[in-house]
């Protein structure tokens, strides 16, 4: 067999090791479809500038991180690009393209740049050198043993979990014959000889492949890209094992695997290879430069970005409504989720005594739930969080204990016979057993005339053991927060939010992002409880916040699939309230009818409103809703600069009013929780959308769960992560701009400079422009724009069109 000398330095095994472990944590983190999590796909990139970045994936995977140069150069023609736009973004990238002008950008808008192959791997050099797919048998083969190594229950005969990823993967390659048969000779016994312990095999292979220092990180980054999903659900489970304080090995296990299919190839193919493979060294171990078409696309994005921003400081110029009412007769606090922007408006719309307020999803309330009759926790709060509050959903009293017990039954039995159903080893048997006395609900799923389900867990309840005094610190924190300290109205709805989907893997997806992919009515209906508690109450005055004895706190579901709202009154049940709650709920019915046939004239095929909710009920729509898509701003003021104004769905919503903030400990609650998760949810759709190879799920129409965590697109190969085409596309255009957040908060600058300073990874975002900062004045109006390394830039202000233009 051919050797390749490593360099005269032998590499220290620490320096390997440590390479391998910040390759692992380039890749980003997959949930399991149960409790899907909108996640940065560039995660592990953030730390350095996207420019960079982009050249960095180029690399490893062979993607781009913005739009064809057509994509741009169409918006330029419309007039949707102006030149404004792209002086503005000339001036922001010059240290990328410092002789570029406004000409040159326009031009090169018009040529098209070739799509760049990711850096080879040895599997690719056998692949050319043999005629023989190895990385499609690679994938293959890799995706069959992880399918049943991870399974989750969802197969017939699944792998034994109890021994590491590397040591069940080495025990099924060494009887796995399907190399050989393919023409690897030998595959079967060169793993039999190899380490027993993954980090052992990194290190061997090292050596043996010749790396270099510099080359490792790239390499290994490249390799994990390779395996797809599979490397992102065990970046997942290192996520959770760090979160709780211990660790997990399986990313690195799965880096020694992959390294192993290398070594096997190279041990037949290397003397065929061997000049192509010292190229790829290098190649490897080069400095990662943009190049002057990378700095083209950064200008172009820019340019899209600060068109947005435009047309967002013209909305925002127009005079807002004014609430005259010196008590609103009631208020409703919704999740900061964009599609929640739609009914706040036309909530607000349908009676002027009627306030909104919008906070982050999870109220406040960083639990770990347990629904009625489950002993399965369920994680309610952003995944950057970890409970500490316990909850569950039952009754506990003496007088309906007999009906809980048999409630509990009965919901029991409901699961167990819905895992029957779903489950591989049964499916047949449940069609033979019950096809008959089925038909009738068969039929009315398979036309969409089964009625939508709403959670009717009974009220949820704290753990006894949290005390009095921990309860009211939570329900200040958390009023505080949400500037609601005054002004209670008669009647407060908490709405949490979620999507009632049927026949859709990625249906989670749909609920709250803050919510850890649960819908939120949970969160809603305990704080719900929490501020109507007399004791609560009581020592919230002795804190300053007096909340009047004729305000009633009810918790809400907002159906963002349908816009219908669940009131859980039955909850809190007050005589003095029904008919205020009467009231609300015909409130609630006309601003859904509203909200609906808005949603109408962006879903394909929706001919009104009403069909908006038949669709969550059909089996064969792979759109009930837009979900997400579309969102590119999350503004952080005061209601009142945002309110009655038209902002189409695509903003993020946070009521704050810095005045009322000490210390501004609200506002570095924002910028550092709900921020970020919004900047979670933009990117990914960001990067689904620009690069859906790699970050996207694929095609729903050939969807397959595997393991009951994650999809095939097909019968096989590696797991896809991400959102699906359709959930970016409508079948003829793409529904989501790909634009890093613009993010704008009515604060004094110091402030947030100060924030910034104070934690690095948040400023990160800022500084390496994987998102925008633009401080509003007392007005609502964009006054300065955050330009990186704690400074501002003064933002020009367009006097006769009144909205502030970008410099």
């Amino acid at each position: 067999m051919l050797m390749i000398t490593p360099e005269p330095a032998t590499l220290e095994s620490d320096v390997i090791l440590a390479a391998a472990k910040q390759a692992a944590r380039a890749i980003p983190p997959l949930w399991p479809l149960t409790s899907s999590v909108a996640v940065n796909p560039f995660l592990g990139q953030t730390e350095e500038p996207l420019a960079i970045a982009a050249v960095r994936l180029r690399r490893a995977a062979g993607i781009a991180l913005t739009m064809s140069r057509a994509w741009y150069a169409d918006r330029i023609h419309t007039g949707e690009i102006s030149d404004e736009d792209i002086e503005g973004a000339l001036g922001a990238a010059r240290e990328l393209a410092p002789t570029e002008t406004l000409a040159s950008v326009k031009s090169k808008a018009e040529e098209q740049t070739p799509a760049l192959p990711p850096l080879p791997t040895i599997a690719d050099f056998a692949a050319k050198a043999s005629s023989i797919d190895w990385p499609g048998i690679l994938s293959e083969r890799f995706g069959h043993w992880a399918a049943s190594y991870f399974d989750a229950g969802h197969a017939l005969w699944a792998a034994p979990q109890s021994r590491s990823a590397y040591a069940a993967w080495r025990a099924v390659a060494t009887n796995d014959l399907t190399p050989e048969i393919l023409g690897l000779s030998g595959f079967a016994a060169h793993i039999a000889q190899a380490p027993e312990h993954q980090n052992d095999v990194v290190i061997q292979v090292v050596k043996r492949l010749g790396l270099s220092e510099g080359a490792l990180e790239m390499y290994f980054h490249r390799l994990l890209l390779s395996l797809g999903g599979w490397a992102q659900y065990a970046r997942y489970r290192l996520w959770k094992a760090e979160l709780s304080g211990s660790s997990d090995d399986t990313i690195a296990e799965l880096l020694a695997i992959r390294m192993m299919w290398e070594s096997a190839l190279f041990e037949q193919y290397g003397s065929k290879i061997a000049d192509q493979w010292e190229e790829a060294l290098c190649a490897y171990a080069s400095s990662i430069e943009p190049t002057l078409d990378d700095a083209i696309n950064m200008i172009l994005q820019e340019a899209t970005e600060r068109s947005l921003q435009r047309r967002l400081a013209k909305t925002l110029a127009v005079p807002a409504l004014t609430n005259v009412s010196s008590r609103p007769a009631m208020q409703m606090a919704f999740c900061i989720d964009v599609r929640s922007e739609v009914f706040r408006r036309a909530l607000e719309s349908t009676d002027p005594c009627i306030e909104t307020l919008g906070f982050a999803g999870f109220f406040g309330l960083g639990i770990s739930h347990k629904r009625f009759a489950s002993d399965v926790p369920e994680a309610h709060l952003p995944v950057l969080l970890y409970p500490k509050i316990h909850t569950c959903s039952g009754g506990h009293s003496h007088d309906n204990g007999n009906r809980d017990q048999t409630a509990r039954v009965v919901a029991r039995a409901k699961r167990a016979w819905g895992r029957f159903k779903l489950a591989a080893i049964s499916s047949f048997a449940f069609v033979e057993a019950t096809g008959p006395i089925y038909a009738s609900k068969l039929i009315h799923d398979g036309l969409g005339l089964s009625k939508n389900e709403v959670p009717n867990d009974p009220p949820p309840r704290f753990d006894p053991a949290l005390p009095l005094d921990a309860r009211i610190s939570i329900a200040e924190s958390v009023l505080k927060a949400m500037c609601l300290i005054e002004r209670f109205a008669p009647l407060i709805l908490v709405a949490g939010h979620g999507a009632n989907v049927i026949n859709n893997p990625h249906a989670s997806a749909l609920h709250c992002g803050a919510c850890g992919g649960y819908s939120g009515d949970v969160n809603a209906r305990l704080l719900a409880g929490l501020l109507n508690d007399p004791e609560v109450r009581l020592g919230l005055v002795e804190r300053g916040i007096n909340i009047p004895d004729d305000t009633l706190f009810v918790g809400a579901l907002h159906d963002t699939t349908t816009d219908r709202v669940t009131v859980y009154e039955a909850d809190h049940p007050s005589s003095t309230h029904r008919e205020k709650i009467v009231t609300a709920k015909a409130w609630l019915k006309v601003a859904g009818q509203q909200a609906r046939t808005e949603r109408a004239l962006r879903l394909p095929r929706a001919t009104g409103p009403n069909e908006i909710v038949s669709r969550s009920r059909d089996w064969s729509e792979i759109r009930p809703e837009w979900g997400l898509a579309g969102c590119d701003a999350f503004i952080a003021a005061p209601r009142r600069q945002t309110v009655g104004r038209d902002l189409k769905g695509r903003v993020f919503l946070h009521d704050y009013d810095w005045r009322l903030d000490e210390e501004f400990s609200i506002l570095e609650l924002i910028m550092t929780a709900p921020v970020v998760v919004a900047s979670w949810i933009s990117l990914q759709y960001y990067g689904s959308t620009v690069a859906p190879e790699l970050f996207g799920g694929g095609n729903k129409l050939l969807h397959n769960v595997t393991g009951g965590i994650g999809v095939l697109e097909g019968n096989g190969g590696l797991l896809r992560a991400g959102l699906p085409w359709q959930s970016v596309h409508d079948g003829k255009h793409y529904v989501h701009d790909p634009v890093r957040l613009t993010v704008l908060l009515e604060a004094p600058r110091d402030a947030m400079s100060a924030i910034l300073k104070r934690h690095d990874q948040v400023r990160a975002l800022f500084d390496n422009k994987w998102l925008h900062l633009i401080a509003l004045d007392d007005n609502g109006f964009m006054a300065w724009r955050y330009i990186g390394g704690l400074r501002w830039q003064a933002i020009a202000t367009n006097k006769d069109e009144r909205h502030p233009m970008a410099v």
